[in-house]
């Protein structure tokens, strides 16, 4: 198989994923090696048998939630406390790594940073004796990052512009004669490319590898129509609740702030491209047990419901449902319903072509 921001700024995954598809490989570990220099007087040596786990995390809210629905809760049955370094930072786990001095032990990552950090191997193979992927659900564990949750690139619109049914797909997006209307899309490759290949009509499964100039003569179609390049989820919700695009591609979950402010939208879960955060250990550190312990609790089905169901994510256990309000799950991008027609993106499926179509992307947009 192949989020967001509940903070009001910018998704974690996002600010991430958009930090790292600027940067290629040599770029990456030439700032790691600076970061681990300009962090020394922070890190600290692990030791193995510590009561403790470091947890790299972004921050604000989503750190709240995730301390009320699976911190303190895995502290409690487990007596190993849990400490917090923000933001997420990719060039410190590179880093601390390579120098053995470790600031945290576990990391969320999103698609793009999962395939980097395993390709590097910077992120370690599950420990089978305490979370065995064979007794997960199936594609549970992608290149040795757990799945945790995901979001949606839902497609959302005004009624006013568009009356029911309205924009039904990516392509519709992409018809500006049929549905006349400014447009919106995201400022980050690895989803608008997808996207831009779905709406000139590339079958979901023939989407990888992706053919990148297919891609770009498809967004040549659609730029002239483009108002803005968001950025932050904030802006897209501001941009389409105060009318000032018609139909935008946004995170499903600062669309669902619109939905229950009954905003005259519709949003369609048709063709919605599918974001999943992991969670990763770093290779290397002595307190891997307590960290693989970790990594288990977080993504049994009670404590993922209430983790996704704070942020409107979509667990990607399965049995997570169990313990989500039927009203409640079917708002999230993993709900059967909404899952079914998704494209899921894979961190494996991508990564050969990360470098490239973030560097054409760049340069596609300033141009």
């Amino acid at each position: 198989m192949t989020k967001s921001d509940i903070s009001g700024v910018c998704s974690p995954e996002q600010a991430v994923s958009t930090a790292a598809t600027k940067v290629s490989r040599r770029s990456f570990l030439a700032t790691a090696a600076a970061g681990a220099a300009l962090s020394m007087p922070a890190v600290r040596r692990a030791v193995a048998d510590e009561k403790v786990l470091y947890v790299n995390t972004w921050g604000g809210a989503w750190e709240e939630s995730a301390k009320e629905a699976l911190f303190t809760p895995f502290t409690r049955d487990t007596g190993i406390e849990i400490r917090t370094v923000a933001p997420v930072s990719f060039a410190k786990l590179a880093a601390q790594v390579r120098t053995g001095v470790y600031e945290f032990d576990v990391t969320t990552l999103g698609v793009a940073e999962l395939g980097r950090a395993n390709q590097a191997k910077l992120i370690a193979a599950p420990e089978k004796s305490i979370l065995d992927p064979a007794k997960l659900w199936p594609g549970a564990v992608v290149l040795d990052g757990v799945a945790s949750h995901a979001f949606g690139n839902v497609m959302a619109f005004r009624n006013e512009k568009f009356p029911a049914p309205g924009l039904q797909s990516w392509a519709d997006f992409w018809d500006v004669q049929k549905f006349p209307g400014s447009r919106c899309l995201q400022r980050y490759a690895g989803r608008v490319i997808p996207i831009a290949l779905l709406a000139d009509g590339v079958a979901p499964d023939k989407l990888f590898p992706m053919d990148l100039d297919r891609a770009f003569k498809s967004l040549d179609r659609i730029k002239p129509y483009i108002r803005v390049w968001w950025s932050q989820g904030p802006q897209s919700q501001q941009l389409l609740r105060d009318g000032e695009v018609d139909a935008i591609g946004m995170w499903n979950t600062q669309v669902q702030r619109l939905v229950e402010a009954k905003a005259p939208i519709t949003v369609s879960w048709n063709q919605a491209v599918v974001d999943v955060a992991y969670w990763a250990v770093a290779r290397g550190t002595p307190r891997s047990e307590n960290a693989w312990r970790f990594v288990n609790y977080a993504v049994q089905p009670e404590p993922l419901a209430k983790f996704s169901v704070k942020n409107d994510y979509g667990p990607m256990n399965p049995e997570a449902f169990k313990f989500i309000p039927e009203d409640k799950a079917k708002q999230l991008p993993t709900w059967p319903e909404n899952f079914k027609n998704s494209i899921v993106l894979d961190p494996a499926k991508m990564l050969p072509q990360i470098d490239e179509f973030s560097k054409r992307f760049d340069q596609w947009i300033a141009s």
